[in-house]
């Protein structure tokens, strides 16, 4: 494994570590997956989180070591031990924010995806579900997503039980907000518009944007449903303040072209962001 991936998880596991004692646990609040078992754990039976998080993990490492891989397994074992051990060693670090469950459990949101974001975006998880769903993906087909949506529901629900309806529905907004930091870490802050330009000019709007806005663009070949033509189709990525430029250009050349205009992110290349992750 890499010295740069294993130094980035180790960071994000300490901020995640934190994020989990600080703010969710400090305030009564919940989590999904096995976190969420360990939060759990600890409401219970007073149970340190960090050292429930590995024992529950153990099995899932072993199985995940003979079925998956160990090249697969590597980063999230490392994970997974990094964040288990951020949550023992910030245990029972932080207060309770008065009076404020929807402060708390933002906060907790943006912390414990932020932590987790980097972990994600550098190979490494938190193990638990992810290995479950990797293994029922694997071997039954299931998808991803919906086991580990499956599983935290549950999880939450469970937890309505003990935390109660307010407590768990200020968890549902800790969960729904760690999952946007998570996709914004993941992908990044910047994103471009990438347009799909069917016209009968494609090669004049093609000149004009090079010209113009020094952007490429690429033509590729298509087919009109109804008329069985062979069109152009003009595509290119833009910034989202070349964006209005490049309409104009769509604009003066031909009013009637039909234009398709979506969110691109983790663009790389000439002229846009580069990665070394």
């Amino acid at each position: 494994m890499a010295v740069r991936p294993m130094l980035a998880i180790l960071a994000g596991a300490a901020v995640a570590g934190f994020g989990v004692n600080y703010f969710t646990i400090a305030n009564g609040l919940g989590e999904g997956g096995f976190t969420g078992i360990a939060i759990l754990l600890k409401y219970w039976f007073d149970w340190s989180p960090g050292i429930t998080s590995i024992v529950l993990n153990l099995p899932l490492f072993i199985l995940g070591w003979v079925y998956l891989g160990k090249r697969a397994m590597g980063y999230t074992i490392w994970g997974t031990v990094c964040f288990s051990f951020f949550l023992w060693l910030f245990e029972d670090f932080g207060s309770p924010i008065e009076d404020d469950l929807l402060l708390a459990s933002l906060y907790a949101g943006v912390t414990v995806g932020l932590g987790l974001g980097i972990i994600f975006r550098f190979g490494g998880t938190t193990g638990g579900v992810d290995i479950l769903a990797r293994l029922a993906n694997k071997y039954f087909g299931w998808s991803i997503g919906r086991t580990m949506f499956t599983f935290d529901f549950f999880v939450i629900a469970a937890s309505l039980f003990y935390l109660g309806r307010e407590r768990a529905m200020y968890t549902l907004i800790l969960v729904f907000v760690a999952a946007r930091v998570i996709d914004l870490v993941q992908e990044g802050l910047y994103s471009a518009k990438a347009a799909m330009i069917i016209s009968n000019r494609p090669q004049e709007i093609s000149r004009l944007i090079l010209e113009q806005m020094d952007r490429g663009t690429t033509l590729l070949k298509g087919k009109g449903g109804y008329t069985q033509k062979e069109k152009e189709v003009l595509y290119v990525v833009v910034s989202r303040p070349e964006l209005v430029h490049l309409k104009g250009i769509i604009q003066q050349v031909d009013p009637h072209a039909f234009v398709v205009i979506s969110d691109a992110r983790n663009v790389l290349g000439e002229g846009f962001h580069r990665e070394d992750a």
